[in-house]
């Protein structure tokens, strides 16, 4: 007689952790600065759909484990959650500036471990790397409303670029194909994140927050730019 063993999946539990600790960190926002309704609404709305999509990814990647590199990842998408509710109530009471500059550096300097934690523990996955970038270009979106609030809305141009890129790929289908390794599309999309918090950290005049967001907007025009050209040139394979 045999004795079988199951093999329990553990990523369930960790997008429920991932909801909870959201819930917990909008929760201490709300006891520490009383923020509003909407804001409590845009970060709840946010845990919601983040778990929910990387519940699903992860079921349909069948994955058994959580991975150590998604837990970092999940802690950063946990901070963006928090950086929209607080963008959000910038919008009706005033910006909590401090909090949402130190947030969102938190978030960057983040950016890079859980690569790093995937690549050294042996654990990258398609999921993971998705989930990773998602985070990435959600931080960029809501950090470009902030900054559009005080420099006008061209800015959001930066947020909305590459979900404007996404969506050209459903009517033309040679967009969603395979880019090649690329260090110069690497460094433009840390460096818009970057730049976004530079912008709004108060610490430059006005004419400095709008050139360093034009160079921001500059460079991911280039970066997307050429990329769609690349995409063009090789539809046929």
């Amino acid at each position: 007689m045999t004795t079988q063993i199951r093999h329990v999946s553990t990523a369930t539990p960790g997008v429920v952790a991932g909801l909870g600790a959201q819930l917990v960190l909008l929760t201490l926002l709300w006891a520490a600065l009383r923020i509003g309704p909407s804001a409590l609404a845009a970060g709840t709305a946010c845990a919601v759909v983040t778990c929910a999509t990387l519940g699903y990814a992860l079921h349909r990647s069948r994955a058994r484990t959580f991975g150590q590199a998604n837990w970092v990842t999940l802690f950063r998408a946990t901070l963006v959650g928090g950086i929209t509710a607080l963008v959000a109530d910038s919008l009706v009471h005033g910006p909590a500036l401090a909090l949402i500059v130190a947030l969102s550096i938190v978030a960057l300097i983040l950016d890079g471990v859980d690569g790093h934690v995937a690549r050294r523990t042996g654990t990258a996955t398609a999921v993971g790397a998705r989930f990773d970038m998602e985070v990435d270009a959600f931080l960029i979106l809501v950090l470009s409303v902030f900054v559009a609030a005080s420099l006008g809305p061209w800015v959001l141009l930066i947020g909305a670029m590459r979900y404007v890129f996404v969506a050209a790929g459903w009517f033309m289908p040679w967009l969603k194909g395979s880019l090649p390794p690329s260090f110069a599309r690497k460094t433009v999309a840390a460096a818009q994140g970057v730049l976004l918090v530079v912008a709004s950290s108060g610490l430059l005049p006005t004419a400095g927050s709008i050139a360093v967001v034009a160079l921001a907007l500059a460079s991911l025009v280039w970066s997307f730019g050429r990329d769609v050209i690349w995409l063009w040139r090789n539809r046929t394979a």
